[in-house]
C-alpha cells in the first residue's frame, strides 16, 4: 500500500515505514502530522475519487531537521569591478511515514488492518457496532 501525499507545495509518494524528506515543517521531533493523501494504491485498487480519498489519512511522526546540499552563486559584472559570492542551504525535515488508512480505522498497515468492505454506507455500519457494544460495556463496568 502506497499514497500520494501533499506536502509543503510538493506531492510526495510515500509508503509506510519509509522516511521521507519534506520542505520545513513546524513541530518538536517526535510529534506526529497528518498528511492529506490525494491517491492511495492498495494492492489491485486504485482510489482517486476527491470524495473517497478524502477519508483517508497519512499519519507521521517528525524524525528530524535536515539541510540540503550548498548551493553557489556567484554575481560579477564585466569591467565594472563588481563581484559577489552568495550560498544558500534549503532547510527540510525528515518525517516517517506511520499510517496511511481511513479516519475511523486502525492506519498502523496492512497487518492491522480491517476487513474489505465493498462501500461506505457498509462500512460505517461495520464500524458503528463495535464503538456501541464498547461504549455499552463501560458503562456497565
Amino acid at each position: 500500500m502506497y499514497a500520494i501525499v501533499r506536502c509543503g507545495g510538493r506531492q510526495e509518494k510515500v509508503a509506510l515505514d519509509e522516511v521521507v524528506t519534506v520542505d520545513k515543517l513546524p513541530g518538536e521531533t517526535g510529534s506526529s502530522i497528518t498528511l492529506p493523501a490525494l491517491l492511495v494504491v492498495d494492492g489491485e485498487r486504485v482510489i482517486s475519487d476527491p470524495a473517497e480519498v478524502g477519508r483517508y489519512l497519512v499519519t507521521a511522526d517528525i524524525v528530524g531537521d535536515a539541510a540540503g546540499p550548498k548551493i553557489n552563486m556567484i554575481h560579477y559584472r564585466n569591467k565594472t569591478g563588481y563581484r559577489r559570492r552568495l550560498g544558500h542551504r534549503q532547510r527540510y525535515t525528515q518525517v516517517r511515514i506511520t499510517g496511511i488508512g481511513t479516519e475511523g480505522s486502525d492506519t498502523k498497515g496492512p497487518d492491522t488492518k480491517g476487513p474489505d468492505t465493498k462501500g461506505p454506507d457498509t462500512k460505517g455500519k461495520a464500524e458503528a457496532k463495535p464503538k456501541a457494544q464498547a461504549s455499552a460495556q463501560a458503562q456497565e463496568d
